[in-house]
C-alpha cells in the first residue's frame, strides 16, 4: 500500500512538473496545421497518465502540436485489452500507427519521439 501511494504522489509530481514546464507549440500556416491535423487521425497513444516516457512523449506531441488521440490503458479496460491484442504486450507509451490498411505498434519512447519528429517536426 504504502509502494503504490508513493508511485500515485510521484506520478502527480511528475504531472504537475510537466504542467508547468510545458514548451512552446510549433507554429504552422492554417493549411499546414489542416495537414497535420489530418495526418494524426491515423495515430493513437495508449498510455498510462502518469508514466515518465508517456509523459516525454506527450511533451513531444504538445510540441510539434500534433493532437492525436489518447488511449488511457490503465484506467480503461477497452483500451488496455486493444493494447494487448494490437500490440501484443500491455506496455506504455505505445503509438499505434495505421497507414494504407496495415498498422504498426511502436512501443519504445525514444523511437516514438524520432518518427513524431520526422513525420511532424519542421
Amino acid at each position: 500500500m504504502l509502494v503504490s501511494m508513493l508511485r500515485k504522489g510521484l506520478g502527480n509530481v511528475i504531472v504537475f512538473l510537466d504542467w508547468i514546464s510545458r514548451p512552446a507549440k510549433m507554429k504552422r500556416t492554417p493549411e499546414e496545421q489542416a495537414k497535420v491535423d489530418a495526418d494524426a487521425q491515423q495515430l493513437s497513444l495508449y498510455q498510462f497518465h502518469a508514466c515518465p516516457f508517456c509523459v516525454k512523449t506527450r511533451r513531444t506531441l504538445h510540441r510539434l502540436n500534433v493532437s492525436i488521440a489518447l488511449k488511457d490503458a490503465k484506467g480503461n479496460p477497452e483500451y488496455r485489452r486493444e493494447l494487448e491484442q494490437g500490440g501484443g504486450k500491455i506496455q506504455v507509451p505505445c503509438l499505434k500507427i495505421e497507414d494504407n490498411g496495415k498498422t504498426t505498434w511502436m512501443y519504445e519512447s525514444k523511437q516514438i519521439h524520432q518518427y513524431l519528429s520526422e513525420r511532424f517536426g519542421a
